[in-house]
């Protein structure tokens, strides 16, 4: 072999190995993340983040299992900042929650600029809560909303048919007004969920029904009043959920965080490193149930 041959021979290796070690620091960065960006080692706790509408819980559920199965993992923060969401998925995130500190995971939820109605539903699986003064929280209640629009289609001359096999299966339809026995059974489904959100509550919280009923009206609090009625267990924000899951976990100093995995991606880092424009997002369109049941503020 000439020497030209063993020095291209000896540049693609170079090339290869830095390739290679360049793929292994972006998938060590990608496994775990602290709060400055670095990986961490050692007692650590974990910062799960309910953030908007609660529609789907399954990256919550996954995080929070993943933590409880983690032994370095030693106490995890829920930060909430939502008003509230679709009932299942928000009794899905609860149970996943309680499984978290069964599993030996102290949890402290800090309240946001709102944590409402299933917001505060999910916080209230915690071990603790914290809420800013001004934290809007509260709005326990369950609430199904529907249009009818039978007039305006009449109107315009709109004659809306709906072939059927069961005598509720159109139950909600926007073309023509709700019969006394659908809004009796409709009533009857939502005080089901309404009696579930103030058990969970009454379970979470450790008071009486009796004491949840009086603030279960769904009416929205400030934090300082949710203080009062114990609601939350102290004034503060992120950084003093920080403090008390250290002390909980028994952590001596500041803890080490813990943030939601980053899904890498050659797209979003040209975008942030060079300024380029997205797409923007795609809206998906849904269909199937005109109705869910929603716990929101």
């Amino acid at each position: 072999m000439t020497s030209r041959g063993r020095v291209a021979l000896v540049a693609v290796g170079v090339g290869v190995g830095i390739f290679v070690l360049f793929l292994g620091t972006i998938w060590v960065l990608m496994v775990t993340v602290s709060e400055d960006g670095l990986p961490t080692s050692g007692a650590k706790v974990a910062v799960v983040e309910i953030e908007g509408v609660i529609v789907d819980g399954t990256a919550a559920i996954r995080e929070l299992r993943e933590h409880a199965d983690n032994s370095s993992i030693k106490a995890v923060i829920l930060r909430v900042n939502s008003p509230g969401g679709v009932v299942a998925p928000t009794q899905e995130i609860f149970a996943a929650i309680q499984r978290a500190r069964k599993a030996g995971k102290p949890v402290v939820a800090t309240l946001g600029a709102v944590a409402a109605s299933g917001g505060y539903y999910v916080a209230a699986a915690a071990d603790r809560i914290y809420a800013n003064p001004g934290t809007l929280t509260g709005s326990i209640g369950v609430v199904m909303q529907m249009a009818n629009i039978e007039g305006l289609l009449k109107k315009v001359g709109v004659e809306y048919v709906v072939v059927k096999a069961g005598s509720y299966k159109d139950v909600g339809s926007f073309a023509r007004t709700m019969s006394p026995e659908e809004r009796k059974m409709l009533q009857a489904l939502l005080d089901d969920v309404y009696s579930q959100f103030v058990d969970a509550v009454a379970e979470g919280r450790g008071l009486e029904r009796r004491e949840v009923l009086a603030f279960a009206e769904g009416r929205i609090y400030s934090g300082q009043q949710a203080l009062a009625l114990k609601m939350v267990d102290e004034m503060g924000g992120f950084e003093d959920a920080v403090e008390a899951a250290g002390k909980l976990a028994n952590i001596s100093g500041r803890p080490r965080l813990v943030y939601p995995k980053k899904r890498f991606s050659f797209k979003d880092l040209l975008q942030n490193r060079l300024g380029l424009p997205g797409a923007g997002p795609l809206l998906p369109a849904f269909s199937g149930i005109r109705t869910p049941l929603y716990l929101m503020q």
